[in-house]
């Protein structure tokens, strides 16, 4: 591994050292954030596809960042970035059980005040690209102005520091003449939430897991883009290993895990695999199956219909799980006007198996031929815990994340869920944008724990952005009014703004 890194910092060198010469374009931003609410959250729209910066009822946030881009004309060329975040934001009180007196009680959580958003540098040989540190994730695959969120991974949580490799967007696969094109990328990440994994949960009936690892695999095949008519399939893959789990129950620590973090896991980890007895298969590995349609207008204009599947087993990558999933239609244009970007989404996890599976191979003389395949439970983990860092969820901030729970529950404790997304987005000037959002859920707990009763939310969210650089060049306000009613996200409603400024330094070298 030292080895890995003295070879990725000698490259880097190297190239800062060649586009020293042809000079160094930095651009750097600053915004304030602020946000205030009546609920114990910001709303879910506010505190949602933020990497993570603000959820909190209450407070400031102040955000710094500089990036150097890739040059693109070069076929080598080198990127590098740093964002830093000081914030004051109301504290989150947890249930928790105290198994000395055997009673319950409170504990509070309050995010650091200061936090490493991104710090990561890359280099690039035509379009294959090596990244090291902590980058902001994002989707490849949907529209993040006016999508729930993509399955996978998305906006909505804070980066991973780790290593990731793979191609800067598509690239023509050989003789085929320019039809057909390939994407993807893969990364090894390192959690590095603990103190939060460790006072968040109540410890009463659920599992923590601390010290996890992540790794990303994606790979998407496209046909020919510059034809009316493209398609887009392919899957991701997200993956936890290592650490260390411990189980309890009724406040009574009832296990303890130490989990394998050796090179051979991290190979193992590149496909899912069968484990070694003591469990179905190593690491907790979760993605989707993507599909995307698109047709494009004389006009410019895109048409687009999607689809992800998600999958934790053969039932899922098998599509037994009826119409689980991600089903989109959305129109977009380059052109600027009234509505640039629209989309509407079904998403669907109501049919994850049954808590239950069956197969007469684990039943020795059983008479019952047929296997029940699953007991699927979305976005958890029996050995792992939750998809999520720092409580947020790493793929679609749709299902009710575990930060949430303010009964210390660390799972996604509604994933057993089915509602509708959509959103607008457009300008109505040369310098003010808006959105408009709107989501309605229905939610039943999960398939091996069920909610007692049906549980609602609605949520809604406009927003407006003034780039104001008539008042100072690279200056921007953007303003969001957010709400959620009903018995899933509770009632609440919270307003979010932020002034942002931003430019460039020329570093080059002047010619004497």
């Amino acid at each position: 591994m030292n080895k890995l890194i003295a070879i990725i910092a000698a490259a880097m060198t190297a190239a800062a050292a060649s586009a020293a010469g042809n000079g160094i374009t930095v651009d750097y931003e600053a915004s304030l954030h602020g946000a205030a609410a009546s609920g114990d959250f910001a709303p879910y729209m506010i505190g949602s596809w933020k990497n993570g910066l603000m959820n909190g009822r209450n407070g400031v946030a102040l955000d710094v960042a500089a990036f150097k881009r890739f040059d693109h004309s070069s076929r080598f060329s080198w990127e590098a970035g740093i964002e830093l975040a000081a914030d004051a934001l109301t504290a989150s009180d947890y249930e928790r059980y105290h198994p000395a007196d055997a009673a319950w009680g409170t504990t509070r959580y309050r995010p650091s005040e200061f936090t490493l958003q991104q710090a990561y540098a890359s280099v690039k040989y035509r379009q294959v690209y090596l990244t090291v540190g902590q980058k902001n994730p994002e989707s490849y695959f949907v529209n993040h102005v006016v999508s729930s969120g993509d399955l996978t991974r998305s906006n909505n949580s804070r980066g991973l520091p780790g290593v990731e490799a793979g191609f800067l967007g598509f690239v023509n696969i050989p003789f085929t003449g320019g039809w057909v094109q390939i994407d993807g990328s893969i990364s090894y990440n390192k959690f590095t939430d603990n103190d939060f994994r460790r006072a968040q949960p109540n410890e009463y009936n659920d599992l923590v897991a601390t010290g996890l690892f992540y790794t990303y695999k994606r790979c998407h095949f496209r046909t020919k883009p510059s034809q009316p008519f493209s398609v887009t399939a392919g899957m991701q893959v997200g993956g936890l290993f290592g650490g260390k789990t411990r189980w309890y129950d009724r406040g009574c620590l009832i296990r303890e895990q130490k989990h394998g973090a050796s090179l051979r896991d991290f190979f193992d980890m590149f496909l899912p695999m069968e484990g070694n007895g003591d469990a179905y298969y190593k690491g907790a590995s979760l993605g989707t199956i993507d599909i995307k349609l698109r047709y494009r207008l004389h006009s410019g204009a895109e048409i687009t219909a999607y689809m992800q599947n998600p999958w934790e087993d053969g039932s899922g990558i098998g599509k037994l799980n009826g119409w689980d999933g991600l089903w989109g239609i959305a129109w977009h244009t380059p052109k600027r006007g009234i509505i640039t970007d629209a989309a509407v989404e079904w998403l669907d996890f109501t049919n994850e198996s049954g808590p239950i599976p069956w197969e007469p191979g684990d039943y020795p003389g059983t008479t019952i031929t047929p296997g029940t395949s699953g007991g699927d439970n979305y976005f958890n983990n029996d050995m792992y815990g939750a998809y999520a860092n720092y409580g947020m969820a790493i793929a679609t901030p749709f299902l009710v994340a575990p930060v949430y729970n303010l009964d210390g529950t660390p799972c996604f404790a509604h994933n057993m869920a089915r509602g509708v997304h959509a959103a607008v987005a457009g300008a109505v000037s040369a310098d003010v944008d808006w959105r408009l959002m709107y989501s309605y859920q229905q939610a039943w707990g999960m398939g091996r724990l069920p909610a007692p009763r049906c549980l609602i939310n609605n949520s809604a969210m406009a927003e407006a952005t003034w780039r104001a650089d008539r008042l100072l060049d690279g200056l921007s306000l953007k303003a969001q009014a957010a709400f959620d009613t009903g018995t899933l996200r509770g009632n609440k409603f919270g307003v979010y703004l932020s002034v942002r400024y931003a430019g460039s330094l020329d570093l080059s070298k002047k010619k004497k």
